[in-house]
């Protein structure tokens, strides 16, 4: 059929044409910007889920909802690598210009910029000029203690937003890949605007390990933040997000062929855009059968293995592939860790570094303690084709040095 007209859309954040299965938690944190724009206490929030879940396409729906209620927003990318004060400095300022145009610099205004350049200072952050003509305020945001700083920087804007009769809002994606001293000092500006009931409201997305890692970081955060876990659609809202964008434009699937791909796919909302961009782009017309779909199954498993898979394999060392081509091994998942050590032919102790190399990329993670999962659905058969001979590890023997 005609790609130009194909209406889904596979990819890293895109907005599929039917957002289904998500509503309700769209609806709740909805209601928590009603509240923040009310002046009413409110808990932030972190999307949790694996890869492919669509966090991110979530996220970005509730960013635009957000601009969209007049919230003054800040959006940002958590790298691996820890940036966050450059990341943070750049979008607050560009908040603070913004406030600024709405009308005459106020006095919360104004100390604001100064405490944001005490800030770009302290942490020597690369960032455009700051105007206002404000000479930095001593004692605020100069310490170069983040956790000091970065509550007083934030509450500076706030009250900025609030001086305005405005709020602010940030938004943060990937956010476990803060190290633990950031995450400690956001989670800590979070929990001070919370107490002075400040118009500033956190969401973040990230992978199942966020949650332990917040509550690591600072003890109280499992009680700042609502923690929505994000997983594959239900049957009906799967075949929602399958159906009705071809409807849509006057395409029919037969019932077989939703079938397969929902068993394929396991209701992963980026894999159903996937495999219908594909299979949209392979029938002949409507409407789609099975056959259509199974021929074109191999192809698309072909593309994310070079493309969704790949990328995540490649930055991996031969260990820590050993390791997974281990998991895999056993199947699907979640495994004991003892599990995994003894199929390596290893113990515990000897892959511990791995395994946490392995966590700290993002590539796996713990639910409970002894037990491990894979972060991207399918990796497990993945693995298994990458490597299709499984051999247990054999440790080098370190040669002694003749005296």
């Amino acid at each position: 059929m005609d790609r130009r007209h194909n209406p889904y859309a596979p990819g890293a954040g895109l907005q599929p044409p039917e957002l289904a299965g998500r509503d309700n938690l769209l609806q709740d944190v909805a209601t928590d910007m009603d509240r923040l724009l009310d002046r009413r206490p409110t808990k932030g929030t972190m999307l949790l889920g694996l890869r492919g879940v669509g966090k991110t396409v979530v996220l970005n729906r509730l960013h635009h909802m957000a601009d969209e209620k007049g919230i003054h927003t800040a959006k940002i990318e958590a790298p691996e690598g820890g940036t966050l004060p450059q990341l943070l400095a750049q979008e607050l300022r560009r908040i603070l210009y913004g406030l600024d145009l709405r009308t005459a610099a106020g006095g919360r205004l104004r100390k604001a910029v100064s405490i944001l350049r005490n800030f770009v200072h302290a942490f020597k952050v690369k960032i455009g000029d700051i105007e206002f003509g404000m000479e930095p305020a001593p004692g605020q945001a100069d310490t170069g203690n983040l956790e000091q700083d970065l509550p007083d920087l934030i509450q500076a804007v706030a009250e900025a937003a609030k001086e305005r009769d405005s709020a602010i809002g940030l938004f943060i994606d990937e956010v476990q890949y803060l190290s633990q001293h950031e995450m400690a000092a956001l989670i800590v500006a979070c929990h001070e605007m919370a107490q002075q009931n400040l118009p500033f409201l956190f969401i973040g997305a990230g992978l199942p390990q966020l949650a332990a890692l917040a509550g690591n970081a600072k003890s109280y955060a499992e009680r700042l933040f609502t923690y929505p876990q994000m997983g594959p659609l239900e049957l009906n809202a799967a075949r929602d997000a399958l159906v009705h964008p071809a409807q849509n434009q006057g395409v029919l699937f037969e019932d077989n062929a939703v079938e397969k791909i929902l068993r394929v796919t396991e209701c992963y909302p980026y894999l159903l855009q996937e495999w219908g961009f594909q299979v949209w782009n392979a029938a002949a017309g409507t409407p789609i059968r099975q056959n259509d779909v199974e021929r074109t199954t191999p192809k698309i498993i072909a593309h994310l293995d070079a493309n969704f898979f790949r990328v995540r394999f490649d930055r991996l060392t031969a260990l820590q592939q050993k390791y997974l081509r281990a998991m895999a091994q056993l199947g699907p998942g979640p495994y004991k860790t003892g599990e995994i050590a003894a199929t390596l032919g290893v113990t515990a102790a000897a892959v511990a570094t791995v395994r946490q190399q392995l966590i700290d990329k993002g590539m796996i993670w713990s639910q409970r303690y002894g037990e491990t999962a894979f972060t991207v659905p399918m990796f497990d058969a993945f693995m298994r084709r990458q490597i299709p001979v499984f051999e247990r590890h054999k440790p080098k023997r370190r040669k002694l040095r003749r005296k």
